[in-house]
């Protein structure tokens, strides 16, 4: 069977979706409801019907619902606003609305090959910690394992499609089978949940990883998965092959305060988080869209917040930040006896890069990896990107940080990345001195 709607044709036997006689590459999911809206074109289809016929007996949250039907709008040329196609019936479900023609004869179709800026399909599934928390983790690519330490505002499902960490999983899932997850309180995993400390962060990481049946492996931390990792490896040594951290840190802002207005700055911004974050105006979760990109587009900036706005509660985010605020390894990060790479964009905010450079400083044999940066999160258009994947495919290749460290002095703090001619060559690194 062929339905045609509109410069679409949903052809069943060949699970393809077609506009102008094109082969337009959506997830399966996608497919499967928009198959389903469809087939019940002459009436409201309920929520709960959706993720029945979808996912099954599968535990997704309902913004899994809302970012497929997102992602089949975009396919289908349309939105949220028109709703030419896809008809939003508030608080009930949704309708298909467009005139229907079916037919059996396949026409002529023009081949397309899968869009070159998407992440590949991922498969999401779900694990149970000691404590009772059901975390949802995922797999992409195909390759030796990587695996990212879950950080503050993931959301699996809808980072697929936010050019926050869309191209982070292309390129990562490229190179490797990416293997991430959403930490407890947040995404997909358990919201409502007894215990937001370091150690139970750690007991996430030990859970996922043997649910996904991995045995030795890289860790990847980005910012306060950064502790996470180096914690991990120092109990795991021979589970962990190689450490990259990324604007991480071994002290929280509250335990690296060192004057009294340091930590009432500290202490108003958790209250700026208890008291906005959950308000209709972005206006309070901009304060970290500014930290993290500080040289967003308009583009970037909506979309982070979104992913702010969808990956936790205003509870949560506020429990976040106050235990990120206290976390210190001092006493663990000189133990770790992997090879690591820290990076850090050196012009971040907050002085960001001092910090990354202390943990430098505190694992030993690590090397520092300075970025001409000034975001956190490096966004795809940012020339520290691929300078950032090419030393990072140095290091998982070689066998750690001496491979890549410079005739530089040990004790040196910066290097000048602009003596880089060539984008996708690995930066130049400086070989950290343990802190004696």
């Amino acid at each position: 069977m062929i339905y045609a709607f509109d410069d679409c044709e949903l052809d069943l036997r060949r699970y393809e979706l077609r506009r102008d006689g094109r082969a337009r590459r959506i997830e399966p999911q996608v497919f499967d409801v928009l198959v389903l809206l469809v087939r019940e074109r002459d009436r409201v289809v309920t929520k709960e019907e959706i993720l029945d016929a979808v996912w099954g007996d599968r535990f997704v949250s309902e913004s899994a619902l809302t970012s497929r039907i997102k992602a089949l709008r975009r396919a289908l040329g349309d939105d949220g606003k028109a709703q030419r196609l896809v008809r939003t019936v508030r608080g009930r479900g949704y309708q298909f609305v467009a005139e229907v023609d079916e037919r059996g004869e396949h026409p002529t179709v023009t081949p397309t090959a899968f869009a070159p800026d998407e992440p590949p399909p991922q498969e999401i599934r779900f694990c149970t910690t000691d404590d009772g928390v059901r975390l949802a983790y995922a797999a992409m690519g195909e390759g030796p394992p990587l695996v990212k330490v879950a950080n503050w505002l993931s959301h699996l499902d809808y980072d697929r499609e936010t050019v926050v960490w869309r191209h982070w999983l292309r390129e990562l899932s490229r190179r490797h089978r990416l293997i991430r997850y959403d930490e407890r309180g947040c995404g997909l995993s358990d919201w409502d949940v007894p215990d937001f400390s370091l150690e139970a962060w750690v007991r996430d990481l030990e859970t996922v990883v043997d649910a996904a049946g991995l045995d030795r492996f890289p860790l990847l931390g980005i910012s306060q998965g950064g502790p996470v990792a180096i914690t991990y490896a120092v109990r795991h040594p021979e589970r962990v092959s190689h450490l990259v951290l990324l604007g991480a840190f071994a002290r929280g802002r509250s335990r690296r305060a060192a004057t009294r207005e340091e930590r009432q700055l500290e202490e108003a911004r958790f209250e700026i988080v208890r008291l906005g974050w959950g308000r209709p105006d972005p206006t309070y979760r901009q304060i970290f869209v500014a930290r993290f990109l500080p040289e967003a587009t308009q583009e970037e900036w909506r979309e982070f917040d979104e992913l702010q706005r969808r990956s936790t509660s205003p509870e949560n985010a506020w429990r976040f930040v106050r235990e990120f605020s206290n976390i210190d390894i001092t006493d663990v990060a000189p133990r770790v006896s992997v090879p690591t790479l820290v990076a850090c964009a050196r012009n971040e905010p907050d002085n960001i890069f001092e910090q990354s450079r202390e943990l430098a400083s505190l694992i030993p044999g690590s090397a520092l990896l300075p970025l001409d940066s000034c975001n956190h999160l490096l966004p795809e258009r940012d020339p520290a990107w691929p300078r950032f994947l090419a030393a990072v495919d140095a290091f998982l290749a070689g066998d750690g940080a001496a491979d890549l460290a410079t005739d530089m002095p040990a004790d040196s703090s910066t290097v000048d990345l602009g003596t880089v001619d060539d984008p996708h060559a690995a930066a130049p690194v400086v070989q950290a001195k343990a802190r004696d």
